[in-house]
């Protein structure tokens, strides 16, 4: 008898493991809690205290997600930010603090602030095919501010539109398809970013005062080629980051 009501027992916390949150990618592929989502299915012995062991794992895992993570940003420190984008260019894989993040633009952005403590995504539901860029532009809408620059700090958003066809209309109609974490300004006000581009993840420049130039007369970048050239492309066919610049992004003031 004292054999069945553990069985019942380990059966209700295995079923309460399963129904924890998972985190997901923009493909709605969970990237933490593998192991928690086999616990249903995986063969546990009876007074092991395996079950009791994995169920407290999971609850501390999704504890210290929620501590990380949330829709405050005052902790939020813009050096640090630039540190952890710097640190990324040339990885192959973006993880932070154990979680694995998707390996493009907005995932690379949400893992630098992830690293800070705020999720980019907080409160948002992926789906699959979702534009991350969006989700994390809405965020700073609300929760930060959105500003044309010139003027820029070091740990903003920028965020970029008709960078790729989206769509796929074939039209210049494609709002918000890109973002990056700015890293700095030099002298002649060429702003310094990171981002995960086609060539993986690298420096890239922009000038907003000639914003049609790539690279000066002593051959010096203003602004780094965003968009890839087609033969196909009509003259409304912008290339250069400071062609396709739509506006910054602020968590830190």
């Amino acid at each position: 008898m004292s054999q069945l009501v553990g069985l019942v027992v380990l059966g209700c916390l295995l079923c309460s493991c399963a129904r924890l949150p998972q985190e997901a990618d923009l493909n709605g592929r969970p990237v933490l809690g593998q192991r928690e989502a086999r616990l249903g299915t995986t063969s546990v012995r009876p007074g092991s205290g395996e079950a009791e062991r994995a169920l407290v794992a999971i609850r501390k895992k999704e504890r210290n997600r929620r501590a990380c993570c949330s829709a405050t940003t005052t902790a939020v420190k813009p050096q640090a930010l630039a540190g952890t984008a710097t640190r990324f260019v040339g990885v192959r894989k973006i993880v932070v603090k154990g979680q694995r993040f998707p390996f493009d633009c907005s995932g690379l952005a949400r893992a630098i602030y992830f690293s800070q403590g705020v999720d980019l995504y907080h409160g948002v539901k992926v789906n699959k095919g979702a534009n991350g860029v969006r989700f994390i532009h809405r965020y700073v809408r609300k929760h930060g501010r959105l500003y044309p620059g010139p003027a820029v700090s070091p740990g903003d958003l920028v965020f970029f539109h008709n960078t790729w066809d989206s769509n796929g209309d074939g039209h210049v109609n494609d709002p918000l398809t890109h973002v990056g974490v700015v890293v700095g300004a030099e002298a002649d006000g060429t702003i310094v970013f990171v981002s995960r581009v086609s060539r993986g993840i690298e420096r890239y420049r922009m000038n907003l005062a000639s914003p049609n130039v790539h690279r000066t007369a002593d051959g010096r970048v203003l602004n780094d080629f965003m968009r890839r050239k087609r033969p196909s492309d009509s003259q409304r066919v912008h290339h250069l980051t400071g062609q396709l610049f739509a506006e910054f992004g602020t968590l830190t003031s």
